[in-house]
């Protein structure tokens, strides 16, 4: 049996983060670790099926890992996109409140935003916001300079290649089944049969992590949490985009609403909205939604073209709380939880889990090496 000193399930934007970080901090003499990717390229879930949008850390409950590590995260993507020339920008964005009922909501993003350490929001009046973007109709807005963009894509090429300049191996169509602990470490069950040894593993298979996690034998079940998929639909404008800056509404719901984001070529796109659906394999445009797309689009901007808006693509977002419920914070559970020595679990890492990569990356290494209980 092939023995290895590290593998990571899952070649995304988080697994390829996460493997960056273990590869780097290990001597030279234990760097044999592999990324296993059942698919036949990088990044084909949820890493290319998002905004690419570098958010500030606004939204999320205080003490959370998703504040905490979006904020650490923010800066740490920053920095690394600016030294290895990925493309990206600092477009900024504004949270636009369009009826006077919103305000509260309005203020009190602004407070939760503080509490997370995202100190240059800033309030504007509808005329101030409307002179930013003359297209846009709102009563108010929150104005944040460090949100922004940011090409997904080149960043996963560039925390690979980091990771195979280091030693490690990237390997596509190798489908994990399942592990196995025992004393040595971790047999690792792939799905043509064959097997290898690993002595640290982490599971970063995104969408399928609880699925795959619950065919670890020596994993209690009552630390893999359920699966659950929320879809989200993207259309894109035909035609010049009016606006300059990302446009989002209040949030609502299980999503952050209808929004406006740009690429780095500044085509405009629109969502994603919130269709839970029963698999994650569904990735088909919903069309039936459009009419709402352009009902929500048009309360912030009352000029979009019929006709303007085109099907996009749609992805998956990988929660672990049932639609009913609050949303779940990131789970990243290492030893100290489980017990289990050389194994971390990442469930429910959705966004801002792009912009969090690099800091979700750490604290992987940091569960890692914590002991077991």
């Amino acid at each position: 049996m092939d023995k290895v000193d590290g593998v990571v399930i899952g070649a995304g934007v988080v697994g390829l983060a996460a493997a960056r970080a273990c590869i780097l901090a290990a001597p030279p003499h234990a760097r044999d670790w592999l990324v296993l990717e059942a698919a036949d390229a990088i990044g084909t879930g949820t890493s290319s099926r998002n905004s690419e949008v570098i958010h500030a850390g606004i939204y999320y409950p205080q003490g959370s890992l998703k504040a905490r590590l979006c904020v650490q995260g923010r800066e740490l993507l920053y920095a690394y996109a600016q030294a290895r020339g990925i493309g990206h920008r600092r477009c900024g964005k504004l949270i636009v409140a369009t009826q006077d009922d919103q305000l509260p909501a309005l203020q009190a993003i602004a407070q939760k935003a503080q509490a997370n350490g995202v100190h240059d929001l800033q309030f504007l009046s509808a005329e101030q916001a409307q002179r930013m973007e003359p297209a846009l109709h709102c009563v108010a807005a929150l104005h944040s300079p460090s949100t922004g963009i940011v090409d997904s894509h080149a960043l996963m090429l560039s925390l690979q290649g980091d990771f195979e300049n280091a030693g490690g191996c990237v390997a596509l169509n190798s489908p994990v089944a399942g592990l196995r602990f025992t004393p040595q470490g971790w047999i690792v069950r792939m799905r043509d049969g064959s097997e290898l040894l690993a002595q640290q593993v982490v599971n970063a298979a995104g969408l399928t992590a609880p699925t795959l996690a619950r065919e670890f034998e020596g994993l209690a079940d009552r630390h893999v949490p359920p699966a659950y998929f929320a879809k989200g639909n993207y259309f894109t404008l035909s035609g010049k985009s009016p606006f300059s800056h990302l446009i989002y509404p209040v949030p609502e719901a299980a999503g952050l609403g209808v929004h406006l984001t740009l690429d780095l070529g500044g085509q405009a796109k629109f969502g994603p909205d919130v269709q839970w659906v029963d698999s994650p394999q569904d990735l088909q445009v919903s069309l039936a939604n459009e009419p709402t797309f352009y009902a929500e689009v048009r309360k912030y901007w009352p000029a979009l073209p019929e006709g303007a808006l085109q099907p996009g693509y749609a992805g998956i977002r990988p929660k672990i709380a049932a639609p009913h419920q609050a949303a779940s914070d990131f789970v990243i559970q290492g030893p100290a939880t489980h017990g289990l020595a050389g194994l971390v679990n990442l469930f429910g890492i959705e966004s801002p889990g792009l912009t969090s990569c690099l800091a979700i990356g750490q604290a992987v290494l940091e569960r890692m090496q914590a002991q077991a209980v």
